[in-house]
């Protein structure tokens, strides 16, 4: 009611008595809440003052107006109005050609909205106005007496009413016969905005009213309803916080809608999702416009209708940010878990470290599968979802427990980046087990790949069942160029011979410059550089740092002032994340601007090489190929060293991913790429870039034919098939069955299925007396269940098993290097040749316990002595347990020196390989661990191994480790944060960002805010996961027998 309207009343008469709380409440009564028992109306209080949400209980709303509960005139009319109305109950049964009474609707109900303005549309309102939010059919009342017998009702009844009361009725009036109207002719496309959800429960509860046998009067109805508006209770709740948690669930709740409604074009608020999503996006990605073809790939029907799809695009061309959206809105409108399976362990931390932040504000949990990290099964969530960021591997151990525990229906979405890995060997076999699983296991489960290097899409979409959605869009137009002798070509597919001349080299150069640069690098390179970004991809980590020392070597010192402070910066943090060590080559190029980026680097100076390019500290990497399939580190011009990986001739999609990083989105105008060419390499240069892309096949035989034996092994484990016929009709839904032809004609699928079962029966991984008989039961053995639940390769499984059981026999817990022999990777034992002399020096430094190890595992102290001396040996010691024994010493150096410098200057190895062993030795502890789960003669081992995979993970002392648990801090960080008292976990996700980078040496705002993020996430998993434990000690067991089961029984 506006204040023009409250002026035209007449004045109010003083009431002779104060209204009773205890009484029948009016209908101006506050209407009571959702959830407090009865079923309220909401009803508008008349006033000219602003209307307060929430009233205390103390206070009187309706001054000295009189309340007509306690007036049965009133009441007594109401009741002799349905009693005459009785007899009209024929004109309902017009209302459904199905005579459905709950949608009926009486002449009384009909008439309540003109009774009296208080039981308006917002009261009384009819169940048709509802009904068309359901499509039901609603009644039509077509009898004009109807209307005149109501008008002569209220006629009547206006004796009774107040003087403001019936100058309201008058000014309703209208509105109510508009509302009459609509009516009768049915309210098929009615919306929430014309009810309140108050209206909903009354409507409801109405309905129920309806039905024959439980038919009330409306006198009380009314009783009901006025009682439940008088005991009405305001909650204590921060308004502020309910309308933000309300506008956001009404934005997801439309979302779903149209989700379920719509096909084709999304009509939500972003692309299904509430306009919340839009801005985090904006505000944590610096995002504030998708491409064209994003909008147009998220409104393709098939990610409507949630079925499978491949997109392919150039490198950045913004991929990932469509699977995040799509992640999204699995997570919070269709309320299931999703899976993210990445290729390398760095993307996945960098992953959640990003996406952290959208699981706070969106309350979601987001969980990290890589390396040792990761729970199998996950906790089970009952209140929130969770998004599982995987390796390839970590991605496969996590669908086989969810299959496991019938779990796997809860992920409904799998987004794999770099489809094209399914064409890289062992690692390629592993994620096409997991996605062949999941579209056997688990149908509803959408799978979205994602690549920018595809070719034989067909053959993908037909195993994934998937379609396709392929664009050629790039941010940043890109040029291609060749290098031939002194002249530079652009790449033209048009031209006959591939290379049109584009300029020619007129670089002035000394002869002896000539001599040390004859492809003109350092010419390039200037060009660019310092203003700009350079990466010079080069075919050796030597070649790198070569390279990187030539370039720096004939710069001139004004590269230096450059940028001079946060380059002096950046090589400080370099130096404390080694304990005051730093790479001389490192040292000498930083202050131009230079760094070298390959495997040979630590974490901890990978990631601060990267961040310091990302924000043009450095303006040149020289780098290997795999930075190219790494993290996204975008640059104005790419120059290929050589067409070579190695000794091999690039590959077409290599060369596509390593020049696709040139042209920087939002900073550049094009990019450019320039291929360094000799003579004799110009005819598979014309090749390279101009043929399609490689196939990408299926890698199940590859690597001596163990991927298919160890898929067979884990679908009996999992019992998904249980007969050679299920396993057959399995492998059919494969890739390796799409490819069989090619891959191998000679042998049918059946023969080869019989031949991965005969293989893994003299294994004794499984039982199975006769392969041949289709319907024959296959069952898995200990040792098969242990081999497929460790994830251990079928190779070294069964020497495995003797190790450790070789081990129980003489185990010596003096030291831990015992333990860490038997978790050393048997398949990085060949990557390192012993140094001897090393050998035995650290052998001597060892006490008699641990030389005692050294016998027990099978290399006598004879053999090391004669090895280091030169002399003859007659008998000799398997080479794979001495590798693997000096590989164990590297490790056990680590873990007392816990410094990588100190370890890799000790051993004469690249401190980039010591890290990639602890990672490994780290990861295999791990599946080791599970592997003793399985089999209860190992059940010493279990404690042992899990401290050890600890200790493996972080390598660092213990009072570290909680703060290195938090993705992005590494040892030297967390060193730094446990100096400044940030001791904890809990202290680390409730410290200030701001007070960080003022404290933390070398701390920008941005990765101090990763931090503090990635903490709260880590924190709020951990509590969940309390949580949950308690919910499930204090849920009531389904089976819990009762008297009721016993008598049964008894009975029986």
């Amino acid at each position: 009611m506006n204040v023009a309207f409250n002026s035209k009343l007449p004045p109010k008469q003083p009431s002779l008595r104060k209204r009773s709380r205890n009484s029948w409440s009016s209908c101006m009564s506050p209407a009571r809440k959702k959830g407090s028992g009865k079923t309220a109306v909401q009803i508008p209080v008349m006033s000219s003052s602003p209307r307060q949400q929430y009233c205390s209980d103390d206070e009187d709303l309706f001054g000295d107006y009189d309340s007509f509960g306690n007036d049965s005139s009133f009441l007594a009319k109401l009741e002799d109005i349905e009693k005459n109305l009785e007899p009209s109950s024929s004109i309902t049964n017009a209302c459904g050609e199905h005579g459905d009474t709950s949608d009926r609707i009486s002449p009384v109900q009909s008439n309540i909205n003109v009774l009296h303005p208080c039981l308006e549309n917002k009261t009384f309102a009819s169940s048709a106005v509802l009904s068309g939010r359901k499509k039901v059919k609603t009644c039509h009342f077509n009898s004009t007496n109807d209307n005149k017998y109501a008008s002569d009702t209220m006629d009547d009844l206006c004796h009774d009413m107040q003087a403001s009361q019936k100058t309201l009725m008058k000014a309703q009036r209208p509105s109510t016969v508009r509302l009459r109207d609509e009516e009768q002719t049915g309210y098929e496309n009615s919306t929430e905005e014309k009810v309140s959800s108050s209206v909903k429960h009354k409507v409801s509860n109405e309905k129920d009213v309806q039905m024959p046998n439980r038919r009330k009067s409306l006198k009380d109805k009314i009783k009901s309803t006025m009682a439940g508006n008088a005991i009405a209770q305001s909650p204590q709740v921060s308004k502020a916080k309910q309308q933000k948690e309300e506008a956001v669930t009404e934005e997801i709740n439309v979302a779903i809608k149209t989700i379920e409604t719509t096909s084709g074009v999304d009509l939500g608020p972003f692309f299904g999702l509430p306009s919340k999503i839009k801005e985090l996006i904006s505000q944590l990605k610096g995002i504030k416009e998708l491409y064209e073809w994003q909008k147009t790939c998220l409104t393709l029907e098939s990610v409507q209708q949630k079925r499978n799809l491949i997109y392919s695009l150039p490198t950045s061309g913004g991929k990932t940010l469509v699977a995040e959206i799509l992640i999204l809105r699995e997570l919070l409108c269709w309320k299931k878990d999703a899976l993210f399976i990445l290729p390398y362990i760095a993307i996945v931390q960098e992953k959640v470290r990003g996406l952290s932040a959208f699981g706070l504000e969106l309350d979601f949990l987001v969980e990290e599968y890589a390396g040792s990290k990761g729970r199998f099964p996950p906790i089970k969530r009952r209140q929130k979802n969770s998004l599982y960021i995987a390796t390839i591997e970590k991605g496969h151990s996590l669908v086989n427990s969810l299959i496991e525990t019938n779990r796997l229906g809860n992920v409904g979405l799998v987004v794999v980046d770099e489809l094209h890995m399914l064409g890289e060997g062992s690692r390629g076999a592993i994620l096409e087990m997991t996605l062949a699983k999941v579209l056997y296991a688990s149908a509803p489960t959408q799978i979205i790949g994602m690549s920018a290097t595809l070719n034989n899409i067909g053959d993908l979409q037909q195993f994934l069942k998937a379609e396709n959605y392929t664009s050629d869009f790039r941010p940043v137009q890109l040029k291609e160029y060749v290098k031939l002798a002194d002249s530079i070509y652009e790449v033209d597919c048009k031209e006959e011979d591939y290379f049109k001349l584009s300029r020619p080299l007129n670089f002035k150069y000394s002869s002896n410059l000539q001599k040390i640069d004859p492809d003109h690098l350092i010419a390039l390179v200037t060009e660019v550089i310092p203003m700009n970004s350079c990466l010079v991809f080069c075919p050796t980590k030597k070649n790198c740092e070569n390279v990187a020392e030539m370039i720096c070597r004939y710069l001139k010192k004004d590269f230096v002032m450059h940028k001079k402070n946060e380059k002096t910066r950046l090589l400080d943090e370099i130096k404390s994340t080694g304990n005051g060590s730093i790479c001389s080559t490192l040292k000498r190029i930083i202050p131009y601007g230079l760094a070298y980026h390959h495997s040979g680097l630590t974490n901890d100076e990978r990631k601060l090489i990267e961040e310091a390019y990302a924000s043009g500290v450095l303006c040149l990497l020289t780098c290997t190929s795999t930075l190219a399939a790494g993290v996204n580190l975008p640059a104005r011009r790419v120059i290929l060293r050589s067409p070579y990986v190695a000794k091999d001739f690039l590959k077409r999609s290599q060369y596509k991913q390593m020049i696709g990083r040139a042209g920087r989105a939002g900073i550049d105008t094009s990019g450019e790429s320039i291929l360094i060419l000799q003579a004799k390499d110009k005819l598979l240069a014309k090749e390279l870039v101009s043929r399609p892309l490689e196939n990408c096949c299926s890698n199940l035989l590859s690597d001596n034919g163990k991927g298919l034996p160890s898929l067979v092994l884990s679908l009996i484990g999992l019992k998904i098939t249980q007969t050679p016929r299920e396993i057959l009709e399995f492998v059919t839904c494969t890739l390796f069955s799409v490819q069989q032809k090619h891959i191998s004609s000679e042998k049918s699928l059946s023969d080869i299925v019989n031949e991965c079962l005969e293989f893994l029966t003299k294994k004794g991984l499984i039982k199975c007396s006769d392969v041949n008989q289709e319907n024959e039961a296959v069952e898995v053995t200990q040792l098969g269940r242990a081999t497929f639940k460790g994830s251990i390769d079928l190779t070294y499984c069964d020497i495995l098993y003797k190790d450790l059981k070789a081990g129980l026999e003489g185990l010596v817990l003096q030291s831990v290097l015992h333990l860490i022999y038997l978790v050393t990777p048997y398949e990085i034992v060949s990557q390192c040749k012993p140094d001897w002399m090393i050998f035995f020096k650290q052998f001597n430094q060892l006490t008699s316990a641990e030389q005692k190890i050294v016998e027990i595992v099978g290399v006598p102290e004879s053999y090391i002595t004669k090895k280091a001396s030169g002399q003859a040996i007659r008998t000799e010691v398997d080479g794979l347990i001495v590798n693997r024994l000096y590989l164990s010493l590297v490790l056990f150096a680590l873990l007392k020196e816990t410094n990588i410098w100190i370890v890799a200057d000790k051993f004469n190895l690249d401190r980039g390989f010591v890290q990639n062993l602890l990672g490994s030795a780290s990861a295999f502890c791990s599946c080791v661990l599970h592997f003793t789960e399985e089999l209860e003669e190992f059940w010493a081992y279990r404690a042992l191994f899990t401290e050890v995979t600890k200790r493996l993970t972080y390598c660092a002392k213990a009072e570290l480790i909680p703060l290195m648990e938090v993705a992005g801090v590494l040892e030297a960080r967390a060193k730094q944060l446990y100096n400044a008292g940030y001791k904890t976990l809990a202290h680390l996700a409730n410290a200030d960002p701001v007070v960080l980078v003022k404290t933390i040496n070398n701390l920008s705002k941005r990765q101090s805010n990763q931090i503090v993020i990635s903490a709260k996430m880590l924190l709020k998993e951990k509590a969940e996961a309390l949580q949950e434990e308690v919910n499930e000690l204090l849920t009531l067991p389904a089976d819990l027998p009762s008297l009721d089961g016993l008598s049964t029984e008894a009975s029986v």
